[in-house]
């Protein structure tokens, strides 16, 4: 603190003048908060005493207010009650200050005039209790009944020592322990026939490289669908299998599978997809010749199967069927390639006339509803179309022998139906038949010859047997035609035959049929 200069240098009675003033007080402040707690009232500046001293008129002061009121809250929550000015604190009748019950039942202890603990007069005396002792009968009469414990307050509501519930649950355990036990005895025991078997289980998965069957399988499948033909209100229809050649919608199937489509408009050709979709199909076009069909489904984002070279196939290949075997959807057998270039004759049913191909012959398992379905090789590309099956009993259930139309040969109809709808083949002009058994030669033997037809005018005579056309043995009269199917109409044909014991060759320029 600075110190002040001293305005008055001579106090009084200092006659020197040599002595100094006191030095001013410093007053800090005060905190509020401590100034409202231990300060004086407000309106008191001196001791409290002066508040009660009487006044010039001989009368006290006025009272000093120093508390708050009482909050009304808690005046009403313990005042006593309205109407009860002259009820004391330890009343002497009900729990409530009302009068006593007439049977005594809510009178606290201290009504009882036998009460010896409430009577100054009562002397200390060493005898029984003070209390009067009730009987045994009188007791249980008197003890009320208590509420029954549910589970949960036993559990839970802390009303059952936690050492007891530990000693219960011990208990339970020993005894179900002591049952299992013996009834394991006597499992054991009992039978000779029965016991606990040890089976050794596989621990590695089944592996599924890349070229597997399974492999192959997972990718065909989508590219391989369903075809049901069904006329609206008949009892039955055809059912048979398709092959997605391009991502347009084309499906590639035989003609016998959507002949009712093609012969009657009201039947209707359903696509069902591997997935289980449903889509109707239009019929593009159909051979009967050649046992092929193309119908089309409007899907968006189609998987179209890859297409392999048929004639790059060898005997002993390994092939897999994919189809709708007797309407089973998605079926998938495996073998191989048993021949190649057999001709086939299938059909003929209910006066139509026989188809005749020439086929890959495989010993995967083929049955009625695989028609029309794929035949891939090892590789998952397109290397036939399954048509028939060789079969020894009436039902035509697969003997392993099966036949398809080899790719090379459908996909070359397939485009010619996109494009045009209907297919041209190539003809000779003749009608001939096998040759008989034990015959010097063997053949196709011409039974006539169409007037101004090809063979005709390469002289081409009837009893004549053909042997080759264009370089290619032939053994019998489905040879022959799948000889010239092989060809192009307008093409020049070398053909060789053999003539009373000799052999010649002429040329036959092959016309439409």
């Amino acid at each position: 603190m600075t110190e002040q200069p001293n305005a008055n240098p001579q106090q009084p009675g200092d006659p020197a003048g040599d002595r100094l003033a006191p030095r001013p007080l410093a007053r800090p402040a005060v905190d509020p908060a401590q100034a409202a707690t231990f300060g004086r009232p407000r309106g008191v500046d001196g001791a409290f005493d002066k508040l009660y001293q009487p006044g010039s008129n001989g009368q006290s002061a006025p009272n000093l207010n120093l508390a708050p009121p009482t909050p009304e809250s808690l005046a009403e929550a313990f005042r006593r009650p309205p109407g009860a000015e002259g009820v004391v604190l330890e009343r002497p009748y009900g729990s409530n200050g009302s009068e006593p019950s007439a049977n005594g039942a809510d009178d606290p202890l201290w009504t009882k005039t036998s009460d010896p603990w409430r009577d100054p007069g009562s002397g200390a005396v060493l005898a029984g209790p003070a209390v009067q002792q009730d009987s045994e009968d009188e007791k249980d009469a008197k003890r009320p009944q208590g509420a029954l414990l549910s589970l949960p307050e036993v559990l839970f509501g802390r009303r059952v020592q936690t050492k007891a519930l530990a000693m219960l649950a011990g208990v339970a355990l020993v005894i179900g322990a002591a049952g299992g036990l013996i009834g394991w005895w006597f499992a054991d025991t009992g039978t000779e026939l029965t016991g606990q078997a040890s089976i050794s289980e596989a621990d590695a998965a089944k592996e599924r490289p890349a070229g597997s069957i399974a492999d192959i399988a997972h990718r065909v499948a989508p590219a391989v669908v369903s075809l049901e033909v069904f006329k609206p209100g008949a009892d039955a229809g055809q059912q048979g299998s398709g092959v997605v050649i391009d991502n347009q919608g084309y499906v590639l199937t035989n003609e016998h599978v959507i002949s009712a489509a093609t012969a009657d408009a009201a039947t209707k050709v359903t696509a069902v997809f591997f997935d289980g979709k449903r889509v109707e199909a239009k019929v593009v076009g159909a051979d009967a010749k050649t046992d092929l069909a193309v119908v089309k489904v409007d899907v968006k984002n189609l998987t179209a199967l890859q297409v392999g070279k048929s004639s790059d196939l060898a005997v002993g290949d390994s092939v897999i069927a994919v189809g709708s075997p007797l309407a089973l959807q998605n079926s998938v057998t495996a073998g191989i390639v048993s021949a190649l270039n057999r001709p086939v004759t299938a059909g003929g049913d209910g006066g139509s006339a026989p188809v005749i191909y020439e086929a890959i012959q495989t010993d995967a398992a083929i049955n009625h509803g695989n028609s029309g379905g794929a035949l891939v090789d090892a590789t998952g590309a397109l290397v036939g179309i399954n048509s028939a099956i060789r079969s020894s009993s009436a039902e035509g259930g697969s003997i392993g022998i099966g036949f398809a139309i080899p790719s090379d040969y459908a996909v070359k109809i397939a485009k010619t139906l996109i494009k045009d709808g209907k297919v041209v083949h190539p003809d000779i002009g003749i009608n001939a038949s096998s040759t008989v058994a034990g015959s010097s030669t063997m053949g196709a033997q011409v039974r006539n010859v169409a007037p101004g037809g090809p063979a005709a005018s390469a002289g081409i005579k009837e009893g004549d047997v053909i042997t080759e056309v264009g370089g290619r043995l032939v053994r019998d009269s489905a040879e022959l035609l799948v000889a010239v199917r092989a060809r192009e109409v307008g093409e020049m044909v070398p053909v060789r035959l053999v003539r009373d014991g000799s052999s010649l060759v002429v040329d036959v320029k092959l016309a439409s049929d």
